[in-house]
């Protein structure tokens, strides 16, 4: 498909235009073109038509593994700061997530609020006030806060050693629905203790939620046990992105075409419609917590 498009410079006298032509190739023209093709392609073209501009595109998030011990280190004054993933995904304009740490000892308070992002923090080690609105929790490792858009929460170490957390936070390309969100339960904070185990022949899960929220029709989060030595299944597709963070133990996913290690603190990322499997690849069960949405 080719289309033309006829602007006026910025930097030219009124009245005198230029003429773009650029070409949509769509899966009918080539069945081998993928999503990630699609949107540089988007980009590409937006960049064209002058709609962004060199310093405000986002960069594509790759479906690969993202290292936590090799992810940049920025020193914060109560410890540090782990930047792992910056991008856009298939169903996010915007999507983050890194850690924090905050160091024992330190009564420091971090204070979140986004009136255009949800997000939710994960308790990687140690232990962590969270308050919000009229609520306040302690909650330790594995544990998790869903916070809708606009509610302000604070989180704070009170334990006796360094606490530190992923926070995941994302923008749909859809129109933000509060009230979605409130009547699906709104903001939650769930603690790892509470989280009922249920074993399976592959090992077990925790099923934390899945639901619809501000940003999405449904998110989806558990915690899987995996055991020794076998897949969580076959290399399977859904419409959802999905990220899995390790918790415990070694592991390797098909990713696509590709193989990737994961070790406690890293990420992989899958997006929409990649085949995927996650294999245990120690002597002992592993454990990881999966979110996907759309």
């Amino acid at each position: 498909m080719i289309y033309s498009y006829f602007r006026r410079s910025r930097n030219v006298p009124t009245g005198i235009t230029h003429h773009v032509r650029f070409i949509l190739i769509d899966e009918t023209d080539r069945p081998s073109f993928n999503i990630y093709q699609k949107m540089k392609l988007i980009v590409l073209v937006l960049v064209v038509l002058g709609l962004y501009n060199q310093d405000s595109i986002a960069q594509v998030v790759q479906s690969k593994v993202f290292s936590y011990s090799k992810a940049k280190v920025k020193k914060t004054e109560s410890g540090e700061k782990r930047e792992l993933i910056s991008g856009v995904t298939t169903h996010l304009k915007k999507f983050e997530i890194f850690t924090n740490t905050i160091q024992s000892g330190k009564a420091h308070q971090v204070n979140r609020i986004h009136a255009d992002c949800e997000e939710f923090v994960f308790v990687k080690e140690g232990t962590l006030k969270i308050n919000f609105h009229e609520t306040s929790k302690t909650m330790g490792a594995g544990s998790v806060a869903l916070m809708m858009p606009e509610d302000a929460y604070t989180l704070e170490n009170t334990g006796k050693s360094d606490a530190t957390y992923y926070v995941v936070s994302y923008q749909s390309i859809r129109p933000i629905n509060l009230q979605r969100g409130i009547n699906a339960g709104g903001s939650i904070l769930l603690d790892w203790d509470s989280i009922k185990f249920t074993p399976h022949d592959r090992g077990g899960v925790r099923k934390f939620f899945d639901r619809k929220s501000a940003m999405s029709e449904r998110i989806e989060m558990h915690a899987t046990t995996l055991n020794p030595a076998i897949k969580s299944h076959e290399p399977h597709t859904h419409l959802p992105d999905e990220i899995v963070i390790m918790m415990e133990g070694t592991t390797e996913e098909e990713i696509g075409t590709g193989i990737f290690k994961g070790k406690p603190g890293d990420v992989y990322f899958m997006g929409s419609n990649i085949p995927h499997a996650i294999r245990n690849t120690g002597k002992k069960p592993c454990m990881y917590l999966a979110f996907q949405w759309e």
